[in-house]
């Protein structure tokens, strides 16, 4: 049952034609983030970037280098869409995107997130072995199927992302529309849509209307009966998104993932009809069959457990953040807050307060003011800082901190010397103050 599943043979023409798509999106990424001035304001402007906790060392190239970086991703990206080198330019592309991402904070964002692992997903996929200029110069590698698994993977992908978005949005502001009114207020200048996003009754829409998107949308797709359905349903909302939020390319990445729900011959008529369709369905196993059900056991058992980790730390997730992030928990929340940064010579006793903006840029400055992780971050840099001037500090921190509008609280203990205390992945840091 399970070798029918997984090695059954079909047409693979979903995955040539997604191999495109993929490669045509990862170019304009890539581009769009230098047109868009996005590498300027977060990887050039600032004095220095907050990496991942445990990625320090990555930081961005001098001088005009992220140019030439981002530059070169669109080179592979190009390479991976004709299918030139595939394999090299797939984990090239995936490394040079999970390095961009792991670099920086400023701008996190699942959809960043997610492309890493379909990348790395892509690197394992056949997706040269037809319409690619390396089926072109090497005959061998040609076939008209794939096994089932290929499509499957990114199936249960999908269905792991949408799920846990879904979930995470079954919360009081979310579901009273506290927080879609504060997103909406944001929007209110648009042409046309500005008014009609302010209305209570599109709060109560979009907020319901995001909620069952998610938690139904595979399942809807995956059913024969309602899958065309849901496919119009999908471009709505995608394309909405794509006009209201800006959400990059993950709106039409999304779509394309149609592919691998539709009937192979439906997929075979509409984009690669000269193509000889092949329906044998044969159950091939390969060589390689114990090691790629390791391989997959391992990383679909991660990305369930990684997003569940927030409900065994102490406290509320929109409060501390622990288990925030790689967890599909996107535009769940507004927080707003301010933080005053105390240094404290520890030899002199001689106290100041730091001005943020005089190290950090006005995006870094949030960050600093709202997020334990970063708060922690830039007290551990400000140690840096004043120890090249020869003086070992102490960094205490007042932080308040509002979410979806309620009154500021106290976030940090303002006892607690920061530098002197380790950051926390898996478990709760106990100078975060509780949020009741």
């Amino acid at each position: 049952m399970l070798n029918k599943l997984l090695f059954k043979h079909v047409d693979n023409s979903s995955l040539i034609i997604f191999r495109i798509i993929f490669g045509l999106l990862c170019f304009l990424e890539s581009v769009g983030a230098i047109i868009t001035g996005w590498i300027k304001r977060t990887l050039i402007d600032p004095e220095f970037t907050f990496s991942f906790i445990g990625f320090e060392w990555l930081q961005p190239l001098p001088g005009n280098g992220m140019y030439i970086y981002y530059s070169l991703m669109g080179v592979f990206a190009l390479l991976i869409m004709v299918g030139y080198k595939y394999r090299f330019s797939a984990i090239m592309f995936t490394i040079m995107w999970a390095g961009t991402y792991f670099m920086q904070k400023a701008s996190y964002n699942n959809h960043y997130y997610l492309l890493i692992l379909l990348s790395a997903i892509m690197v394992f996929q056949p997706a040269n072995a037809y319409f690619s200029l390396d089926a072109k110069n090497n005959p061998n590698i040609k076939k008209l199927s794939m096994p089932n698994w290929c499509r499957l993977v990114f199936i249960l992908q999908m269905l792991i992302v949408y799920t846990y978005g879904s979930i995470a949005k079954m919360y009081p502001d979310w579901l009273d529309t506290t927080f879609i009114e504060i997103l909406m207020k944001r929007k209110e200048h648009y042409f046309l849509v500005g008014d009609l996003l302010q209305q209570k009754w599109a709060h109560y829409f979009l907020a319901y209307g995001g909620l069952l998107f998610d938690g139904l949308i595979i399942p809807l797709l995956l059913y024969k009966p309602t899958r065309k359905w849901a496919f119009f349903v999908g471009i709505f909302f995608h394309l909405f998104n794509s006009f209201v939020f800006q959400v990059g390319i993950f709106p039409y990445l999304s779509l394309a993932f149609a592919l691998f729900f539709f009937e192979p011959k439906t997929i075979h008529n509409i984009f690669l009809k000269r193509k000889p369709f092949y329906s044998k369905n044969e159950v091939l196993i390969p060589s390689y069959r114990n090691g790629l059900l390791t391989v997959f056991s391992i990383y679909f058992i991660i990305q369930i457990a990684l997003p569940l980790r927030h409900y065994f730390i102490q406290d509320n997730v929109l409060w501390t953040e622990e288990g925030h992030r790689l967890s599909w928990r996107m535009m769940l929340r507004s927080k707003q807050g301010h933080a005053n940064y105390k240094v404290v010579n520890k030899k002199t006793l001689k106290s100041t307060n730091i001005k943020l903006h005089d190290y950090l840029s006005n995006k870094q400055v949030h960050l600093a003011s709202t997020k334990p992780d970063v708060i922690w971050q830039f007290s551990q840099r400000l140690k840096e800082i004043y120890a090249e001037k020869g003086e070992d500090i102490s960094v205490y921190v007042d932080c308040k901190i509002g979410i979806n509008g309620s009154p500021y609280k106290q976030l940090v203990d303002p006892t607690v010397d920061l530098t002197t205390v380790p950051w926390n992945i898996f478990k709760h840091s106990e100078w975060l103050l509780p949020s009741q």
